[in-house]
């Protein structure tokens, strides 16, 4: 009766490849159930391509375009924050970084993130290897194989342009591209390595299967749950850009400069350095918010499997709210602020970093939570960000796009938060007890999201941190004040970005500023 039912219930896209294997019939014995039984799997495995690999193909390459596009989202973003004076040299950066950093994956990158046994870095030697991408064949996988490592580059561009935000206005292009080599080649693909491969010591994928066929991890504590990179992807390239900005100082104009006869003079209170186009503050923001729905959704990698459309439309929607909430109480947090100081400004980049922040929030967790926990950690998100980003204007750091406070900050408390909101049903480690406090676990998640956000910070920190300092030192980090002051548009890409207003304000800075007298005639006319 078990096998009988086994043919009856199949679903009806299994009928095609086996029409000619109707349901048998009722008197059949088990005998000819079995030789029934064993001709359908044979023909199972004879189409096991299809459909579900070639769906989990077109899933993962969906997701890959959506998370590719969050490139333009970001240049938008970064062209519309900083003066206009630079805006060919950031949107020159966010195409040199898709460019470099997709060489460095194909080089290296992929294959140490995801090669190999050992539990800190990925090393070459097996058959399929990831170096060069020299081990993908063609066979019946390579095509999903090729298109997952397109789907984690296009992970691994957007750390590194996190950093380009921090740094933004007074970088050498020479020192954009170091970084951009050391962020894509060493450290972000090993902290790749730890979380996500099946080897690494952070991993929820690294275990042994025992005698009696039953999973038990090798990772430490369990595992971190880092679904899609709050941790992995964001407080990777936060710390990395908190580091660029600390080391390489503030652009000029950011802080008063207050003479109490201190050498060098001393930095005071902060001065308002706006961004020249809240119009492409706000395009860059819609677009990366559209392009999360393939960075969180798309990290289930595969959407042919039992359960995954579930767990795509919860990640979905937990997006969504995060996303609002965290944007909302920006935005309220903002207008709130410039209430009391006797004004009501709606500020666009209020609600966009807003926004930003509680996508960032809910990265890690967005599998693994109900939609009132996701709308909660988007709630804390953004007074996490609002206090990061005054964090560091009273440490005197300047963080144009508040890199850090977005990412940084805000990729920890996203990693920390799992460790809260996690639910036991939602929860994919092996231990039946990881799961968020609040709902009875024990702690032990809450750990394990705790030592591996600590281990990413110091790893990126002290990397970061001997990389800036380097560069600082030998003259290739910082523009000169010269050239800053002209502007990077006219001084390094072949003039500015909107000419005709470029003009204008030169030709009203003339008829404003008063001539200098040279001679007699000179004085008489005047």
């Amino acid at each position: 009766n078990d096998l009988r039912r086994c043919f009856l219930l199949s679903p009806p896209f299994v009928a095609p490849p086996f029409g000619q294997f109707g349901p048998p019939p009722m008197n059949a014995t088990v005998e000819e159930l079995l030789a029934r039984l064993e001709q359908l799997e044979a023909r199972v495995d004879e189409h096991s391509l299809f459909p579900g690999a070639s769906a989990d193909v077109l899933f993962l390459l969906v997701a890959s375009l959506n998370v590719f596009f969050m490139q333009c989202g970001f240049g938008m973003l970064e062209a519309g924050s900083v003066t206009s004076r630079s805006t060919q040299a950031i949107l020159l950066k966010n195409l040199l970084d898709a460019c470099l950093s997709a060489f460095i994956w194909w080089v290296m990158g992929h294959g140490i993130a995801f090669d190999g046994t050992n539990d800190f870095i990925g090393t070459a030697g097996s058959d399929m290897s990831s170096f060069f991408l020299s081990g993908y064949g063609s066979g019946p996988d390579s095509g999903y194989h090729r298109v997952f490592w397109w789907f984690q580059w296009t992970f691994a561009a957007a750390a590194g342009t996190i950093v380009s935000g921090a740094v933004a206005e007074r970088a050498l292009l020479l020192a954009y591209l170091a970084y951009t080599f050391i962020l894509t080649a060493v450290i972000y693909p090993i902290i790749v390595h730890w979380c996500w491969s099946e080897a690494g010591w952070l991993s929820t994928k690294n275990g042994h299967v025992d005698s009696g066929g039953n999973f038990t991890s090798d990772a430490v504590l369990d595992g971190v749950i880092d679904f899609a990179g709050s941790g992995v992807v964001h407080l990777t390239g936060g710390t990395a850009g908190f580091f660029g900005a600390l080391i390489i100082g503030p652009r000029h104009g950011r802080f008063e400069v207050v003479y109490d006869g201190s050498k060098p003079p001393r930095r005071g209170r902060p001065l308002q350095l706006p961004g020249h186009a809240p119009v492409l503050q706000a395009l860059g923001t819609f677009i990366l918010w559209l392009g999360w729905y393939g960075f969180n959704a798309g990290s289930q990698l595969r959407i042919a499997t039992p359960g995954a459309s579930e767990v795509i439309g919860r990640i979905v929607v937990n997006t969504t709210l995060s996303a609002a909430g965290s944007g909302l109480v920006s935005l309220a947090i903002a207008t709130l602020g410039q209430w009391r100081r006797g004004t009501v400004n709606y500020e666009v980049p209020a609600i966009c970093n807003g926004i930003l922040a509680g996508l960032v929030s809910i990265t890690a967790g967005c599998a693994c939570m109900l939609p009132w926990a996701a709308f909660l950690t988007g709630f804390i998100g953004a007074f996490v960000y609002y206090g990061a980003s005054k964090l560091m204007l009273k440490l005197q750091i300047d963080d144009p796009l508040d890199a850090f406070a977005v990412h940084g900050a805000c990729g920890l408390w996203g990693c920390l938060a799992v460790g809260f909101f996690c639910t036991c049903d939602y929860s994919y480690t092996e231990s039946g007890t990881a799961c968020g406090v609040f709902y009875g676990g024990d702690g032990l998640l809450l750990a394990t999201q705790i030592v591996g956000t600590i281990f990413i910070t110091l790893w990126v920190g002290a990397l970061s941190a001997i990389l800036f300092s380097g560069l600082m030192a030998g003259g290739l980090l910082r523009i000169s004040k010269e050239v800053e002051d002209a502007g990077l548009d006219n001084s390094k890409h072949g003039g500015a970005a909107y000419p005709d207003i470029a003009t204008a304000i030169e030709e009203a800075t003339e008829r404003i500023t008063p001539k200098r007298i040279t001679s007699a005639t000179d004085a008489a006319g005047a």
